[in-house]
């Protein structure tokens, strides 16, 4: 990806843009890019403001150094040893989470590393993810008597119960093709050719109606919650709009005339 690198909060998350594409990557390598109280509040300025964005077609979350992200700063929790710095950090976090969902671009994980605790439950809650095959993934707050309740939310909306259950009583990693075969991530890829990858799945997103995939999303989320005549209502209703655009009426036309489409965004 061919991009002028831009930073926000003292190099804590950098941000690189290039043709409709956003990525952002968690810069605190030392650190395993734990997810401070200081990086979420950063990371939801981020979103915030790439959500608003319309020349922003996708977004990449990556991180720096030798691990994706290693979930919550410990020793940060630590050091603030009181239960309402606990509610704001962990209320931050699903702030956060949830953001990824609402936001109308779809975001994609590149996981290069280990992704643990809240590392995992970030790869949960990105709307898709690609891993290198040396990835490993562990909700392993356990191991530290810290049942991983958040990483929970994502996680069991991504594979089934018991195998989510699994690693959160255990705090067990499992390896990337097992990440796959349960449905917390998309692809696998050697490590070498995990750039490539992650931009071949930005581009195929790039090329659709921006307007059909910022609705299509919405409806998506949204009827994961709703019972079975609920969902059809909504998506029907969501279908009805969609096709009122002026980049359905474009894609079928082009579709007719066999000619490549021009979205407009509307």
């Amino acid at each position: 990806m061919s991009a002028v690198p831009a930073t926000t909060d003292q190099a804590m998350l950098l941000r690189a843009d290039a043709g409709g594409v956003t990525r952002l990557t968690l810069n605190r390598p030392l650190q395993f890019n734990a997810l401070s109280q200081a990086m979420l509040e950063t990371l939801i300025a981020a979103i915030d403001d790439i959500a608003a964005d319309p020349s922003v077609r996708v977004v990449v979350l990556a991180g720096e150094g030798k691990a994706f992200c290693a979930g919550h700063d410990l020793k940060e929790m630590r050091a603030n040893h009181t239960l309402a710095f606990q509610q704001e950090l962990f209320r931050l976090c699903g702030r956060f989470m949830t953001r990824l969902t609402e936001m109308p671009q779809p975001v994609i994980a590149r996981v290069h590393g280990i992704a643990t605790a809240a590392g995992c439950q970030l790869v949960s809650m990105c709307d898709l993810a690609v891993a290198a095959d040396v990835a490993r993934f562990a909700v392993s707050g356990i191991n530290v008597g810290l049942f991983c309740a958040t990483p929970s939310v994502g996680l069991s909306r991504n594979m089934g119960r018991k195998e989510a259950f699994e690693m959160l009583v255990t705090g067990d990693f499992i390896d990337a093709h097992e990440a796959c075969r349960r449905g917390l991530v998309n692809r696998v890829v050697a490590a070498q050719d995990l750039d490539e990858e992650v931009d071949r799945l930005a581009a195929a997103i790039v090329a659709k109606s921006p307007a059909a995939i910022a609705m299509g999303k919405q409806m998506f989320y949204r009827q994961l919650e709703m019972g079975l005549d609920a969902a059809y209502q909504l998506a029907a209703e969501t279908m009805a709009c969609n096709a009122m655009c002026e980049d359905a009426a474009e894609g079928i036309d082009a579709f007719i005339a066999k000619r490549k489409p021009e979205w407009k965004g509307r």
